[in-house]
């Protein structure tokens, strides 16, 4: 089975200004920027709630704690907020009339999305991008980007929630240029 693309920078700058077009900009613009900064799941992205993300005063936790039921495998786990994705999501609460039970990512009639909903919204809005690929892809830039960056591969593996270190590997594409990068460091 072929796997899911790696995006480019020129891409992920294409996909932002599209979201800024779209109905709906803030809460798509929040629903990538999770996926593409924290290297979030389309379902749990779906299934975060307010109260996972933020405290009683609005500002954005440091980490989301995803429950078994929020999680692929039911396995719970943990994503690292950079500040970036935090003040994403400090912007988009302000704007955005919640309360802590609802998800986070709803539709205009205030309903969490599913996950297969929210593919189809990534889907349409790489489409309008000129972008042939699927929601994956965006973490396997996750990843991509890391390892680029040389973090190591248990760290990543933590990150994306892999339960095996192998299966993180194949996340991780490995440009000529890295390569070449790679050599001048010996």
């Amino acid at each position: 089975m072929p796997q899911a693309s790696v995006l480019t920078e020129s891409d992920v700058r294409r996909v932002f200004r599209i979201i800024e077009t779209t109905r709906h900009a803030d809460r798509n613009r929040l629903a990538f920027v999770l996926s593409i900064y924290g290297g979030m799941r389309v379902g749990e992205i779906a299934a975060v709630k307010i109260k996972d993300v933020a405290n009683q005063y609005g500002e954005a936790r440091r980490e989301i704690r995803l429950g078994s039921n929020q999680t692929k495998g039911n396995r719970g786990r943990i994503v690292v907020l950079s500040n970036r994705v935090r003040r994403e999501i400090e912007s988009y609460l302000k704007l955005a009339h919640t309360q802590p039970d609802w998800h986070l990512i709803r539709s205009q009639r205030g309903a969490g999305f599913s996950s297969l909903t929210l593919s189809m919204l990534f889907k349409e809005i790489y489409e309008l991008a000129g972008i042939r690929t699927s929601s994956h892809s965006v973490r396997r830039t996750f990843a991509t980007r890391l390892n680029a960056r040389g973090i190591g591969m248990r760290t990543i593996q933590k990150l994306m929630g892999h339960q095996h270190i192998a299966t993180t590997a194949l996340y991780c594409e490995v440009s000529e240029e890295v390569m070449r990068n790679a050599v001048e460091l010996v």
